[in-house]
């Protein structure tokens, strides 16, 4: 599973599906499938260096798009480790968002974000995934993606919980 971080954003960096699905079956990956136009992209590989095969898919959507777009890999079973360990309880989790990291966060920048007090918002650090709870709803929230890089100086990607929840799903379906 590939997570393209800012893709399709408020009429940037477009990238139409059809396209990106061509561009990884070009790539020799199997049973590519895209979800939304966020950049979800779930594929089969032989090539087991996740680091080979990032740097792969990044260098063809810089030829093939004209720009460069941050590249995150998970396996299935990483996706559901991060879904099985989401702290909230059921009802949260329902509404929460999963920050996907892709670098593990410096701990001393975390204790200064755990310092943050809001009544209306919740999250826990992990080293791979920031998992936030927003009662006034994500797009309202004073904390979002772009406020934990730049407080944790990482690069993270946001999906819903039906969003992981449907690109487990596919997954699964290939396994």
């Amino acid at each position: 599973m590939a997570f393209l971080r800012g893709i399709n954003v408020g009429g940037h960096k477009k990238v139409p599906m059809k396209e990106l699905r061509e561009l990884f079956l070009k790539l020799e990956l199997n049973n590519v499938q895209t979800y939304i136009q966020s950049g979800n992209v779930v594929f089969q590989s032989e090539e087991k260096n996740i680091e080979i095969l990032k740097l792969k898919i990044q260098e063809n959507i810089i030829s093939c798009f004209g720009f460069d777009v941050p590249v995150l890999i998970k396996t299935y079973a990483e996706l559901k480790a991060i879904n099985n360990e989401c702290p909230f309880s059921k009802e949260k989790k329902e509404s929460s968002y999963f920050m996907l990291l892709y670098t593990e966060p410096n701990q001393d920048l975390i204790e200064k974000l755990v310092e943050i007090n809001s009544q209306d918002e919740e999250f826990y650090i992990t080293k791979n995934c920031i998992y936030f709870y927003s009662n006034v709803g994500y797009g309202r929230a004073k904390y979002n993606n772009n406020f934990f890089e730049k407080k944790l100086k990482v690069t993270a990607t946001a999906r819903n919980y039906k969003t992981l929840l449907k690109l487990l799903s596919l997954c699964k379906d290939l396994i």
